[in-house]
Order: C-alpha cells, then structure tokens, then sequence
C-alpha cells in the first residue's frame, strides 16, 4: 500500500472518530452557542478551501490559466442564483473558450 491510500485510510479512520466523538461526549445536549457558530461555517470554508486547491494549484505550485476563469464565471452564476446545471456549463463553457483563445 502506498502512502496516499495509507493518508485516505487514515483520514476516514479520523472522521469516523471525530464524527463519533460528538454524540458520544454531549449525547442528547445541544451544542454551546459559542461552539455552534463556527461548526456552521466549517463545512463550506472546507469546500471552498479544496476547490481553490484544486483550480489554482498544479505540482505544488500556483497556476493561473482557463480553470480560474471558469470558476470566476461559476461565482457569478452562483451568485445570481442560477441553477446548478447553469453554473456547471457557464463554468465549463467559460474554461474551454478561454482555452482556444489563448
């Protein structure tokens, strides 16, 4: 087994503790208040933290090119409100033009 599949198997071992840990340790108690707020914003800090990754990061380094746009454009979609699958063509159709133009 290489190390990424030990990094995988050990941060699902991770999760499952951590997600564990909750209902164990507070049981039917409702989270303190100061403790909620930022449990709330966790989750999509995280997701937009992997995303950037993702798009701006290519073999350790950061990279600007047709993925940035594309994302940009999928802000403004999102932003708008327009539904999902807008957003993933408007993404997609903004990264490839971008592409052949440049």
């Amino acid at each position: 087994m290489n190390a990424a599949w030990t990094a995988v198997l050990a941060i699902g071992l991770a999760t499952v503790l951590i997600k564990g840990a909750g209902p164990v340790v507070l049981g039917d108690r409702p989270l303190p208040g100061w403790l909620q707020g930022p449990l709330d914003h966790l989750a999509p800090a995280l997701l937009a933290a992997l995303v950037a990754t993702a798009v701006l990061e290519r073999e350790g380094r950061l990279v600007i090119d047709a993925r940035l746009v594309g994302l940009g454009l999928a802000g403004v979609a999102i932003a708008l409100r327009a539904p999902i699958l807008v957003v993933v063509v408007v993404a997609a159709v903004g990264a490839a033009l971008t592409r052949a133009l440049a």
